[in-house]
């Protein structure tokens, strides 16, 4: 398990934390995000596995230090936003956007190409989107990722079929023109208000939610600029922390973007950047996710959510690697390219560009 080295004093909370009290669980958060780091550069190195000597990391499954790195995010990065085959307008970007995160399943998006001649808004018709996901239903397949828990949407589309209802949702959107009025927000605060306002968007998901709009050139907010805790971080902030000291949770994500670089030398951790780009508001929040289910086997006595006890998925390294790619407003894939090996073999999400 993470810990401070067998001889090293513990270092004190920093003065900039009081009169919040950190519990020992807020040491593990940045030993577990450093580790989580060196996994995925060990494994973008082709080192063979495993590629850590922590227990609970080579057997249970966590999301990567950065949420962009994510084999979900990436897939919706490179194979949905960023398409030379697909059209480019907002509309067309955040239809596609809406209609997979809706899912947030690959193989949902994968059935969808493969059953019609191109997945765009223009070809839209809800019978034919309504037709293929309602047979890949009745033939057993899964079509929503058990990542997020989607309500329903019935009363306020009142379709009998969940996935229905979610269609019906993007097409309100898209009627109220939404990517329009999105790119002409001047705050990821108003651009959160505005998709938390429609049927069966809470708070958690219109912040998900935007976080991925935010990768396309439909918006251009930092990702420092607002945060929303989910109920996985907020279990885990509860975690790490015997008392907030009267800071709110989103305040609490602040302290820890702000102050990485700080506690990452206080604790004598090499933590690697993503090519030099910082964690940001999103990564730290879900960082809080990540340690909570790791506290849940490191520190079972230490309180959380009561209803996250153990943690559900155990960990199976898949085969294909993958090519990392992210938003060019970044300004880091030029970077990344001349770090990755290159590899002519099958690459993950289609062909490597080099």
């Amino acid at each position: 398990m993470l810990a401070v080295s067998e001889g090293q004093k513990k270092p004190l909370p920093p003065a900039s934390l009081l009169p919040a009290r950190p519990s020992p669980v807020y040491d593990c958060y940045w030993q577990f995000a450093a580790e989580r780091q060196r996994i995925f550069f060990r494994r973008l190195d082709r080192q063979a596995p495993p590629w850590t000597d922590d227990p609970i990391l080579r057997s249970y499954k966590f999301t990567n230090a950065y949420r962009a790195s994510d084999r979900v995010s990436q897939y919706l990065i490179r194979r949905v936003i960023y398409r030379d085959d697909l059209p480019d307008s907002g509309d067309e970007v955040f239809f596609r956007i809406m209609l997979f995160k809706l899912f947030n399943r690959i193989e949902t998006w994968e059935l969808l190409e493969r059953s019609l001649d191109v997945v765009t808004y223009a070809n839209y018709r809800f019978e034919r989107f309504d037709g293929i996901l309602a047979r890949a239903l009745s033939e057993g397949r899964r079509i929503y990722s058990p990542a997020y828990i989607m309500p329903p949407g019935r009363h306020a589309f009142a379709e009998r079929a969940k996935h229905q209802n979610h269609l019906r949702l993007i097409e309100r959107m898209m009627a109220d023109e939404v990517p329009r009025r999105l790119a002409e927000l001047h705050s990821m605060q108003q651009a959160f208000t505005l998709l938390r306002s429609y049927p069966t968007i809470g708070d958690f998901l219109a912040y998900q939610f935007l976080i991925d709009i935010n990768y396309s050139e439909i918006t251009h907010f930092s990702e420092m600029d607002f945060v929303v805790p989910g109920p996985g971080a907020l279990s885990g902030i509860s975690k790490c922390f015997v008392d907030r000291g009267g800071l709110n949770e989103p305040e609490i994500v602040r302290i820890m973007a702000d102050r990485q670089h700080e506690e990452f030398a206080r604790f004598g951790l090499e933590f690697r950047s993503l090519w030099g780009r910082p964690l940001q508001l999103i990564d730290c929040q879900n960082l809080f996710c990540e340690v909570d289910k790791y506290a849940r086997v490191a520190y079972p006595d230490v309180p959380g959510c009561p209803s996250r006890t153990r943690i559900k998925f155990r960990f199976a390294p898949r085969a294909a690697p993958i090519h990392y790619w992210y938003p060019p407003k970044w300004g880091i894939n030029d970077r990344v390219r001349n770090t990755q090996p290159v590899c002519r073999t099958h690459v993950e999400f289609g062909t490597l560009v080099t």
